[in-house]
Formats: structure tokens, sequence, C-alpha cells
């Protein structure tokens, strides 16, 4: 075999093998967010100043998008710092509900639309559907509630009994909780980060 052969070879196994090296990374992700469970047991959206980088709330409270920040932290990446910077470079891009007119690293990461935008600017969209099997674990779900508030959450790896669908980790008011709701409201997108 030529060498060039054999590099490329290489770079194809080398290829072949990166989704696997990212399975640690998501496994943290996972952890991350099922450690929330039963310490995080409250739910307040009150504006905060919060360090910046690493800036988080009282781990006892948050809001549904603290479980997302805080299970990718525990995998080593900080939404705080990626959505801030992505905000400085395209602030045009984000949605502009709150009438900011200007990035602010307290609250934006902590923000529903904001983290679906970020997400799908990253090139994490996936298609929105009603198959337990499309939703793997640590993919990130955002939902509409009935009363229109936005939603997200991430799927966990403890499937519901008898299913193929598994349970979520999210904090819609109790606390972060692992419950089955990946159906139970309006999905608004659908989102593998990371990976």
């Amino acid at each position: 075999m030529s060498s060039r052969l054999f590099t490329v070879a290489i770079v194809m196994v080398l290829a072949l093998a990166l989704p696997l090296a990212a399975q640690p990374a998501l496994s943290k992700v996972i952890e991350g967010a099922k450690r929330q469970v039963g310490v995080t047991r409250g739910y307040d959206s009150a504006y905060r100043r919060i360090p910046y980088p690493g800036g988080d709330v009282p781990r006892e409270t948050g809001v549904c998008t603290d479980v997302i920040i805080r299970a990718y932290r525990h995998a080593g990446t900080d939404l705080q710092v990626l959505v801030h910077q992505d905000m400085k470079a395209h602030f045009s891009a984000y949605p502009k509900t709150w009438g900011l007119r200007r990035p602010d690293s307290n609250i934006d990461h902590r923000r529903v639309p904001n983290l679906a935008t970020f997400f799908k600017r990253q090139g994490s969209k996936l298609a929105v559907t009603r198959r337990d099997a499309d939703y793997r674990p640590g993919d990130i779900v955002t939902w509409r509630l009935s009363s229109g508030v936005p939603h997200i959450g991430l799927v966990s790896d403890v499937p519901k009994s008898g299913t193929r669908r598994y349970l979520v980790v999210h904090n819609i008011g109790a606390g972060a909780q692992i419950e089955d709701v990946l159906f139970s409201y309006e999905i608004t997108g659908h989102y593998r980060f990371g990976r």
C-alpha cells in the first residue's frame, strides 16, 4: 500500500471513530442534567447579575434553561460564553422579544428562544416528529406550553418502560424533574448539539 493510500485509510478510520469519541462528553451532559434532580428544587425566573464566564444562579433554583446550561457545563461547555459570543457577533439573528439593544451575559443564555436560535445557528437543528425513536439521549427539545410560554428540556438515557421513548430532564416549576413529557406539549424545536 502506498503511503498516500495508507494516510487516506487512517483519515477515514479516524473520521468514522469521531462519533464514538464524542460519547464520553454526551454521557457527561446527560449525567449533568440528571444530577440536578433533587438539588434544584425551585423555579425562579428573576433577573440576576451573575459572573461571566461561568455564572449561575443558586443551584437550588433556576428555570428550564438552567437545566441545559448546567448539563453542558458538567461536560465542560459553557453556553453562557458561547451564546454571548455569538450574540455579540450576530445580534440581529436573535429574537428582539425583550427590547434589548445589545447582548446581556447575565440573562441571554437563560432564555429559550435565544438557546433555540443558538442551536439552530450551530447546525444542530433536527426534524420535529412524533416518533419516539427520533429523540435520542442528549437531544434538546423546545416546546410551547398551552399558556404560550416557551420551555426546554434534555432527553435523558432513562427509557419509559414498555416504549422506545426516553424520559426528559426539565424544570417546569417544581425544580429539576425527570419525567415522561416528550409529547406532552407542542414541540417547537429538536436539537442535537455538540455531536
